[in-house]
């Protein structure tokens, strides 16, 4: 293939619909909006969520639970994805957050206990599970809770 033979893919250019431009083309006249109303206006249309005058969905549903503004999201951690690391390393928030194992601290980590840890780590993190926290000491480990 060279460049002269380079050719866009099937279909992934349109070519735009010029409106009023003569009976002929379709959308001609009244460019298709149809006869005046709303839609035909300027600006015209509805806004997101409205029926009509009908009290809408949102409205009509009732509000249910709560949602708690001072809440704190964990980043989870899994003990099989612990195992990247060298025996004897100290397992940091700062160390998972540079190793890629999260992508983001959020309000802190959590340790959980799925999978099975082979290497013995000292791991500081802001919260563990029981099973965690028992399967890291069981390996010869030390857990702190920062």
């Amino acid at each position: 293939m060279k460049l002269h033979e380079l050719k866009p893919a099937t279909g992934s250019r349109k070519e735009r619909n010029r409106v009023g431009r003569g009976p002929g083309s379709g959308n001609g006249k009244t460019s298709g909006k149809g006869h005046k109303g709303q839609n035909a206006r300027s600006g015209g249309g509805v806004r997101l969520g409205f029926e009509g005058g009908q009290t809408p969905l949102f409205r009509r549903l009732p509000k249910r639970g709560f949602t708690n503004i001072n809440r704190k999201e964990y980043a989870v951690v899994n003990l099989d994805s612990l195992n990247r690391f060298e025996d004897g390393t100290e397992v940091t928030p700062e160390l998972l957050l540079e190793t890629g194992v999260v992508s983001r601290e959020k309000s802190g980590i959590k340790i959980l206990g799925n999978g099975k840890i082979e290497k013995k780590l000292s791991v500081k993190a802001h919260k563990f599970s029981a099973t965690a926290k028992e399967a890291i000491e069981a390996a010869g480990g030390k857990t702190e809770v920062i």
